[in-house]
């Protein structure tokens, strides 16, 4: 019977046990937790985005204005050239017999213009003398004229033939490298309507610049002399830097989207850069360094419902919170920034109290603070949902049934 009880009280007490552990490990958290921050100083940034090609400061295409064959190429791809070096050898023969014929022409004029010449030395003799009529003299005087213009023509030819001659020798008009070569030992060039391109020569590859493509929606941003970083896919550790120096006025337009080729100078002391990269651009438009700064959270923080339980919610201005959408908008419209009015909640204890700032650069991450707070302030920013109890998830558990949002933590 003693044994029984005891069993029976053992059971009980274990029941016991069991249903204050049950209570006291189910029991629902009913505390919520304000997450805060403190304005902290840095630098700040508005930037705009863009793609582009990495292109030599100065390329030069060598071609020819002769037509013939090429007989001698004597540079190569990557080859250092310095300005007046052979580049290439034109075949001379053809030219070489037309500068003989001309000049034989020449000669031939030269020995008609002398005959002529004493012919109407002559001529003016007996003219005076009255020895013939004005006629024979007319005569004689047009015939020296016409040897005479005969001989500059036949010069002015073999001079022109002689221009030609030297054309076939293509010699490097800079100091550069040698980007292409477009033609090879045995091809024929023809000269009659296009100049061909033989070489493309590059001026100093320590200096390149990047040519970017900026979107319509973005280039009203973009000013001459405003920072700018890009990277290559060669080298993605590397941030290259460099500085715009020129917005081009003659849109690109594909597939209805308008861009602007903005050049961005770009050294290449160590030559990493190469032609024809493509670079991921970054061009800063606004930067201020060295000022107060609150996240975008705060700025859209507002205090819910569920924080009136354990804290005192003080009264909101009755000011029109500035949006950052119009914010921005203004920031970038003038060259000066702007100040526009927000709110912000200082935790001061269990009370939060409303607090109007003025703010200026906002880059949809940090927010710069012209006037307002310090970083003394403990700013709220959000709110962290408590834990429910296991009936209550098991309640709630569907996915059909509307949940609560989070709080304020989360952008207007």
């Amino acid at each position: 019977m003693k044994k029984s009880r005891l069993i029976i009280g053992i059971i009980i007490g274990l029941l016991l046990i069991g249903g204050i552990a049950y209570f006291i490990f189910n029991k629902e958290e009913n505390i919520i937790q304000l997450t805060t921050e403190k304005p902290h100083y840095g630098a700040i940034s508005t930037s705009v985005s863009a793609t582009g090609k990495i292109q030599p400061v100065d390329t030069v295409a060598v071609g020819t204005q002769v037509s013939g064959t090429i007989q001698k190429v004597f540079v190569d791809f990557n080859s250092v050239v310095k300005k007046g070096q052979l580049l290439a050898q034109i075949d001379q023969s053809l030219l070489l017999a037309q500068v003989q014929q001309i000049t034989a022409n020449l000669q031939q004029a030269k020995s008609n213009y002398s005959y002529q010449q004493s012919n109407f030395t002559r001529q003016t003799q007996l003219y005076n003398a009255g020895g013939i009529s004005k006629a024979d003299f007319e005569a004689a005087k047009n015939q020296y004229e016409v040897a005479r213009d005969n001989v500059n023509s036949v010069s002015a030819q073999l001079r022109s033939i002689q221009k030609s001659l030297s054309f076939t020798t293509i010699a490097s008009p800079i100091d550069g490298t040698v980007l292409s070569r477009k033609v090879s030992e045995g091809q024929t060039v023809a000269a009659s309507l296009n100049t061909p391109t033989l070489f493309s020569i590059a001026k100093d590859l320590t200096k390149m610049q990047v040519q970017a493509s900026v979107d319509e929606a973005d280039v009203g941003n973009v000013k001459v002399g405003e920072r700018a970083s890009f990277t290559v896919d060669a080298f993605p550790d590397d941030v290259f830097t460099g500085t715009v120096i020129e917005v081009r006025l003659q849109p690109t337009i594909s597939s209805n989207v308008v861009t602007y080729t903005t050049i961005i100078n770009a050294p290449n002391d160590d030559l990493k850069l190469k032609p024809g990269m493509t670079a991921n651009i970054v061009i800063y438009t606004k930067e201020i360094k060295n000022t107060l700064l609150v996240s975008a959270k705060a700025i859209a923080f507002q205090p819910d419902s569920t924080l009136t339980k354990q804290y005192k919610i003080g009264k909101a201005p009755t000011h029109n919170r500035t949006g950052r959408k119009a914010s921005k908008s203004n920031v970038h419209q003038t060259d000066s920034i702007i100040p526009k009015k927000a709110t912000v909640w200082i935790k001061e204890g269990m009370t939060l109290v409303p607090k109007q700032i003025e703010i200026g650069l906002d880059n949809d991450i940090d927010v710069q603070v012209i006037k307002g707070i310090t970083d003394k302030n403990e700013i709220a920013t959000g709110i962290n949902v408590p834990r429910q109890s296991k009936n209550n998830k098991a309640n709630n558990s569907s996915p059909f049934i509307p949940k609560r949002p989070g709080g304020g933590g989360g952008r207007n």
